[in-house]
């Protein structure tokens, strides 16, 4: 079960469930150890699990729930929430490894049966940004550090072979909360003095360029004078690039957020969202109860 935690493949559906099957494997364990003692071990590990499970999904639940969904086109900077329609990014499209077919978003896992057990062979996950439109924009999304749910699972057998396969397609209504940024546009956070000493190193760098433009006095050198010149007409080049960019439709971007925020993708509708995570933080805590109870009549008096 722990495995799950530690690998790239992480994904909350799959925590859940491995949970449900951990806390059954631990009362299994108070079964075999067959002591008072035992079973107070077994509890207090799935009241532990099941707590910690609890507040995921509730923390997930308070998100979907209380976030209002923001219009790409006037979303502001920081958590937003959006829903809209799978757009493919101008480029090259995502192909799916194990079907071959096009998609916005894939995640795979290829699985050699030995004996009773299915053996990991190789999975992997795909990195590229994909689209989504609401009708008042296009928002770029970076998978890297989401929780994506899908309900798009294929599963198919060669031989002792299983390759199991996850994706977004173009076109399905998609739901997304994360931080959004725009990048570019007439709110660019732009840096002048950086990009004018960026500029002015490139500068020295081409010195015979340099020289041509603005060795006034032909003497080989750049006096003080002539460098000023040059400052200024740097200065003047940045203000034109930075008016350029600002003047330019910005690229909505929707990415991990900091702070632990949940950055959730999904083939769902909202409120179908919000009641998996209800659902799922209410069996949880039924368990962290169950637990609670069972370890306190075990620990009573005989």
């Amino acid at each position: 079960m722990l495995s799950l935690f530690r690998t790239a493949e992480w994904r909350h559906d799959y925590v859940n469930l491995a949970l449900g099957g951990g806390n059954l494997a631990l009362l299994l364990l108070g079964f075999q150890l067959k002591s008072a003692g035992g079973w107070q071990i077994s509890l207090a590990l799935i009241g532990l699990t099941s707590f910690w499970a609890w507040h995921a999904n509730l923390k997930r639940y308070r998100t979907v729930a209380d976030t209002p969904t923001s219009r790409i086109a006037s979303a502001p900077q920081g958590y937003v929430e959006l829903v809209g329609r799978g757009q493919q990014p101008p480029g090259e499209t995502i192909v799916s490894p194990v079907n071959g077919l096009p998609c916005l978003w894939y995640r795979y896992r290829v699985e050699r049966r030995n004996g009773d057990r299915w053996e990991h062979v190789e999975s992997g996950v795909s990195h590229d940004t994909f689209g989504i439109s609401d009708g008042s924009g296009l928002a770029l999304v970076d998978p890297d550090g989401a929780e994506i749910l899908t309900s798009r699972k294929q599963v198919s057998r060669i031989g002792d072979y299983r390759k199991t396969e996850w994706t977004l397609i173009e076109g399905e209504t998609l739901y997304v909360i994360g931080e959004h940024v725009t990048l570019g546009g007439p709110n660019a956070v732009l840096d002048k003095k950086a990009d004018l000493a960026t500029l002015l190193a490139e500068w020295k760098r081409d010195k015979t360029v340099l020289l041509a433009r603005f060795d006034a006095n032909r003497d080989g050198e750049i006096g003080l004078e002539e460098w000023e010149s040059a400052r200024k007409a740097a200065a003047d080049e940045v203000d034109r690039a930075h008016l350029e960019i600002r003047l330019k439709d910005g690229v909505h971007l929707v990415r991990k957020p900091a702070h632990g925020r949940p950055f959730l993708v999904a083939n769902r509708e909202v409120t179908a969202l919000v009641r998996h995570f209800r659902l799922w933080s209410w069996a949880h805590l039924a368990l962290v109860l169950g637990a609670a109870i069972g370890f306190t009549l075990i620990g009573g008096p005989a």
